[in-house]
């Protein structure tokens, strides 16, 4: 069982006193106050895992820091260069109720199990001059019969809702970080979550009723459905509508086979197809490619090599299937385009159908 703690905030003895320092710092943003979350422990710095990570958690994470009220709670992929290989995930399932001072207050997972750092944890807080405003709820509580994404550049981004009684809503911000984000983009046919953002802008706040009722998601449901809510007791608005951005869902093709189900594997992203690094690949990410496909069963081939080598993008490296995903997009992967191989190690897939 992971080892539960909660660490003591050192005491500011007052004025003239120089305090304890911060032990998180946010990395590879564009200022001090939103990047990719680093805590320090034993002297070295390391990551956080997005398990469990949501507004509430960056909140804590802004006041630490003395930046301004929490914006989003992005992936920490999103901010380059990823961490390298050797930093260790220090910390997960982090739980602040949004009132800590620090986040060595929050409840938190030092065993950390499961989790690289294609889930590092985020943050995005307002600038330094910022004042920190308490989260918008309102008391009430729905089961959504379907949820979808709305106003966004496509299917995959946009603004979050639901439906319920044949009615849309948009959905309030309160309870909306990554892992929530993570369900739904799963449950969507999309690609990775990227960022919960608990305010829309101007231009893409909706229109009409609010689902107003608090999400509690751990990240590892089917579907919204699955998460539990409760109730809000403050009132939102179209100021707090939820956005939420998944990377696109990833299409594939096996090409210089005998057939459609047979070749080398590429997937289309950012308008142009690539190729895949065979490091990790085995026989669950072909299980997983062949399902994708919906060509039967992954058949092993005498080489991988044998469809030859691809032109063009690498976009996946280090790909790492359970098996059980439906499509690629649910398995762990570097961020796209990250990798360190060159084609002669392209991906081979052969199928039964």
């Amino acid at each position: 069982m992971a080892l539960r703690f909660t660490l003591v905030l050192a005491i500011f003895t007052g004025p003239g006193l120089s305090e304890t320092p911060p032990r998180v710092r946010l990395v590879g943003g564009p200022h001090r106050c939103e990047g990719r979350v680093e805590v320090e422990r034993n002297g070295q710095w390391g990551t956080v895992c997005d398990d469990g990570w949501d507004l509430e958690d960056v909140a804590v994470v802004c006041r630490e820091l003395g930046c301004g009220a929490a914006k989003t709670s992005p992936s920490g992929t999103v901010y380059g260069p990823l961490a390298e290989n050797n930093q260790n995930v220090l910390i997960q399932n982090v739980k602040c109720n949004g009132m800590e001072n620090t986040l060595a207050q929050c409840e938190q997972d030092e065993d950390v199990y499961g989790c690289g750092h294609e889930e590092d944890a985020g943050a995005s807080c307002e600038n330094p001059e910022s004042s920190l405003a308490p989260e918008s709820e309102i008391p009430f509580s729905l089961v959504p019969e379907s949820v979808r994404l709305s106003g966004g550049p496509g299917r995959c981004a946009g603004r979050v809702e639901v439906r319920h009684a044949s009615r849309w809503s948009t959905v309030c911000k309160a309870g909306w970080g990554l892992p929530a984000a993570k369900v739904l983009c799963r449950q969507l046919g999309c690609g990775r979550a990227l960022m919960a953002v608990g305010q829309c802008s101007s231009s893409v706040e909706g229109r009409g009723s609010i689902w107003m009722s608090k999400m509690k998601c751990s990240g590892k449901e089917a579907t919204i459905q699955d998460c539990t809510s409760g109730p809000l007791k403050d009132n939102c608005t179209h100021y707090d509508d939820t956005w939420v951005e998944c990377e696109d869902a990833i299409q594939l093709k096996l090409v210089g086979g005998d057939g459609i189900c047979s070749g080398r594997l590429e997937v289309w992203h950012k308008k142009k197809w690539g190729t895949v690094c065979d490091d990790s690949w085995g026989a669950k990410e072909d299980q997983v490619v062949c399902k994708q496909l919906g060509c039967g069963k992954p058949l092993i081939s005498p080489s991988r090599k044998r469809y030859g080598p691809g032109v063009g993008r690498i976009w996946l490296d280090d790909v790492r299937c359970s098996g059980k995903e439906q499509s690629l997009d649910q398995c762990k992967h570097r961020f796209w385009g990250y990798h360190d191989c060159d084609h002669t190690e392209d991906v081979g897939v052969t199928c039964s159908e």
